[in-house]
């Protein structure tokens, strides 16, 4: 498709500036959103209505944070091919609904590394859920839309207000590649940080 409407969104940032904008944003194009712990705190201090992810899973953030998106109601939400018939079969059987945007930015790993952690501290700033989500809506531009850093979120406004709050395929895919360079640079530090 190449037009395609934002309705529900997933978000879950380390770095929350331009965040409550944004959110409010949607929320006035009614776009439902859903969260994570540090990122559901700020959009509800901010007055706004959001779902929590463990609502969404039916099962509690646990390892300390270290799984809270790794579940089948987000990542089938995210990866359906919505111009696949026999997709959106499979969600509609396992009542899981379809996301159209995630809004992730990764944990601070440079941060780490700048503040001399020792390798066991450093390895708990390794994000896992995070790229998790942005590659599979990378990998799924044709149905859904991925901002992979805060600095797209203006692009994103302006995209949705062009297009009655719709999202272009050629900025879908902008973004995309933009995700997977996000997923690779995280992971060209990580590398060159734990190598012995």
């Amino acid at each position: 498709m190449d037009l395609l409407p934002i309705r529900r969104a997933i978000l879950s940032v380390t770095d929350k500036k331009g965040l409550v904008p944004f959110a409010t944003f949607l929320v006035e194009q009614g776009v439902e959103l859903v969260s994570t712990g540090g990122t559901m705190k700020v959009l509800q201090d901010a007055g706004l209505p959001v779902q929590s992810v463990s609502s969404v899973t039916g099962f509690p953030e646990i390892l300390n944070g270290r799984v809270k998106t790794l579940h089948p109601h987000i990542h089938a939400g995210i990866l359906a091919n919505k111009d696949v018939p026999e997709h959106m079969q499979v969600l509609e059987e396992l009542k899981i609904r379809p996301f159209d945007l995630v809004v992730v930015n990764l944990y601070n790993f440079a941060g780490a590394v700048s503040r001399q952690l020792s390798l066991e501290q450093a390895v708990e700033e390794i994000d896992i859920g995070g790229p998790c989500l942005i590659r599979a809506a990378a990998k799924n531009f044709h149905s859904i839309l991925v901002l992979p850093g805060t600095e797209w979120y203006e692009e994103a406004v302006n995209e949705m207000k062009a297009n009655n709050n719709c999202v272009s395929l050629l900025f879908r895919q902008r973004m995309a590649s933009r995700a997977f360079d996000a997923t690779s640079r995280y992971d060209a530090l990580i590398t060159s940080y734990i190598r012995p």
